[in-house]
């Protein structure tokens, strides 16, 4: 493996058109995973406004469609164009949002809410990416209640 930081701002031939939102909040990338209607969208909106609100560096990769392409090793997740600066709240419509072109992942998330399937998440849960690659996956609690950032600064390593 090479310690040569990945172009950003390059196009990969070899990219994957994924169903998920990207996000970067501090230094680490997110993916949020999960089905239609899981609340990907407005959790993704509301990890980056938290985080803004902490001081943190936040930004949307993209919203509902995600090009992940692995180079030197990493995981890299850009922004369709044809989406580009556009999120979709669910009920309510498309709307404008600040977007960074690409980013290094490093986590997977996963939406979840009350009542919840499991009790206790799977230990060493991954997310399987085309090409054998994988994210560590995070169940991420959202909706009454919760404070999904709060949460995430408590799961993470």
């Amino acid at each position: 493996m090479t310690d040569e930081a990945p172009n950003l701002h390059a196009t990969n031939l070899h990219a994957t058109n994924l169903h998920a939102t990207g996000l970067v909040l501090g230094t680490r990338g997110f993916l949020v995973v999960g089905p239609s209607g899981t609340g990907k969208s407005m959790l993704a909106l509301g990890l980056v406004a938290s985080a803004r609100r902490a001081g943190l560096f936040a930004g949307l990769v993209a919203d509902d469609q995600v090009m992940i392409a692995v180079e030197n090793g990493r995981i890299v997740a850009r922004r369709p164009a044809s989406i580009a600066g556009l999120a979709e709240i669910r009920g309510a419509g498309i709307v404008n949002v600040e977007t960074i072109a690409a980013a290094v992942m490093d986590f997977a998330l996963l939406p979840v809410k009350a009542p919840f399937a499991q009790r206790m998440a799977p230990e060493n849960e991954v997310f399987q990416l085309a090409g054998g690659k994988h994210l560590p996956l995070l169940r991420l609690p959202h909706g009454e209640g919760a404070d999904p950032f709060d949460i995430l600064c408590r799961l993470l390593p």
